[in-house]
Formats: structure tokens, sequence, C-alpha cells
């Protein structure tokens, strides 16, 4: 086991998965809260349709993959507020419709290749030195902005209206929000995968809520939940030679399990 870290990918990896590891329950929890779950899945659909504009344009997967998550966020946040089209509806459209052009981009491409396939299902192989420090800065932003707007994004997540009436920013601060969730997803696909980002961001985070403890005491036990799963996963992925995001969410599924079957003796 201990031999992973004879590996700059695996130690590459290993830095990497921990990062999302703390950051994806930052934001998980407010998606939660707030029955905007699938949000997390919609972004993961438009970041294949980023991820296959890079191989198609021969740039890094990463970084097209947080161009379109962070431009389709705004969007879809705007065609919300303006209460044209319903926010479950704009969620089905966008996750509908990218996927419809990551398939045209991958066709175009010339169909699924093993970098594609790594990036579908997560591999610590995939995970650059550039990936590492993009991730890093990147989650950097997304907890001190957490941080800085926590009172904040507590109130709007169990009182909308009532915060607006206060005069909180409601817009601005659910735009970064969104932002934020998007930006988290991107950094996520060289670890989980495109297809297992969401249930990193909500599964440790519904396990902690079984628990029913304050608010700062869910989000560390989601914490907990989280980095055990990204470490056990990555060290047992590498040593039988398994999908890392699969036995990421697998690990993560199983003390939820474990959650259900303490709370229920």
């Amino acid at each position: 086991m201990m031999e992973i870290f004879q590996y700059g990918f695996a130690v590459r990896g290993l830095e990497a998965g921990l990062i999302i590891g703390l950051i994806a329950p930052l934001i998980g929890m407010f998606l939660v809260l707030r029955r905007y779950s699938l949000i997390a899945d919609t972004l993961a659909h438009v970041s294949l349709a980023g991820i296959a504009m890079g191989f198609l344009l021969g740039l890094n997967p990463l970084f097209t993959a947080i161009g379109s998550t962070v431009l389709s966020s705004v969007i879809i946040e705007r065609l919300r507020l303006s209460r044209k089209v319903y926010g479950e509806s704009a969620l089905a459209i966008f996750l509908s419709g990218s996927l419809a052009l990551a398939v045209v981009l991958i066709s175009l491409s010339k169909g699924f290749n093993v970098g594609l396939l790594n990036y579908l299902f997560g591999s610590i192989v995939t995970v650059t030195q550039t990936d590492v420090y993009v991730i890093a800065a990147l989650g950097t932003v997304v907890a001190i902005l957490i941080w800085l707007l926590y009172k904040e994004l507590i109130y709007i997540t169990f009182d909308e209206e009532s915060a607006q009436v206060s005069g909180i920013p409601t817009r601005l601060i659910n735009t970064l929000l969104i932002i934020l969730a998007a930006l988290t997803v991107s950094l996520s696909i060289p670890i989980v995968g495109v297809l297992l980002i969401s249930a990193l961001m909500v599964i440790p985070v519904v396990t902690a809520l079984q628990f029913r403890q304050s608010f700062v005491k869910t989000i560390f036990i989601a914490e907990a939940v989280s980095l055990f799963s990204v470490l056990v996963g990555i060290l047992t992925s590498f040593s039988l030679d398994l999908s890392t995001g699969g036995t990421i969410v697998l690990v993560s599924l199983l003390i939820f399990m474990v959650t259900l079957g303490m709370k229920r003796k």
C-alpha cells in the first residue's frame, strides 16, 4: 500500500483527490439543503462537452471543462431567475443538450479514446502537475468565498425570501454559488470522473445529515466522510487496479449504508 508514494502520478492524484474531498461537501451541503442536487449532474454533463471540445481542439480538457461549466451555470441561473423556464426544466435542457453536443464532438474527434474514458470514470493517471496547481488554486478560491459568504449562504438556504427582504443580494450570491458548484464539478473530473461527480458532492452530505447535528458539525462530518472515501478509494483503486472514481463512490456508499444501519439500531 505504501508503494503508491513511489509513483509521481499516484502522489499527484492523491493530492488532487484530497483537495477535491475538502471542497466538494462544502458546495454539496448548500445544494442538497436547497434541493438543487441535480445541478451537479447537469454541470457534469456540460463538462463532458467541454472535455470533448478540449480533445477536438488539442487543448487541456480541464480548462475547457471549467470554461463550459462556468458559462453554462451562469446561463442556467439567469433562466431560473427570469422565471421563463422552471429551474428543473432548465437543468433538463442543459443536461440533454450538452450530452448531445458531447456525442457530436466525440464523433468528430473519431470516437472514444483511453484519455476520454479516464475523464468519464476518473483515473489518477490523468492528473498532471498543472492540474494539481489549478485544482489547488481554484479550490482555495472556492473555500475562501464559502467562508466569506457563509452567513449569507445559510440565510438564503433556509429562507431566501426573508434574506432578500433584509437586503441581502440573493441573486448575486445564488449566481456565485452555482459558479462555485461549476468550478467544483470541473475540478473533480480527473479524479472522480464526469459520470460520478454528483455522487461525491451529495453522498457525504446526505450521510452527515443522518446524524442530525448542527450545521457546522454536519459540515465537519461530511468533510470526514468525503476525505476518508477519497483516501481509501484512491489507495484501493491503485492496489487492485480499479477505476478511481467508481471505487471512491462505492466507499462513500458503504459508509452511507453503515450509517443508515446504525441509525435503525
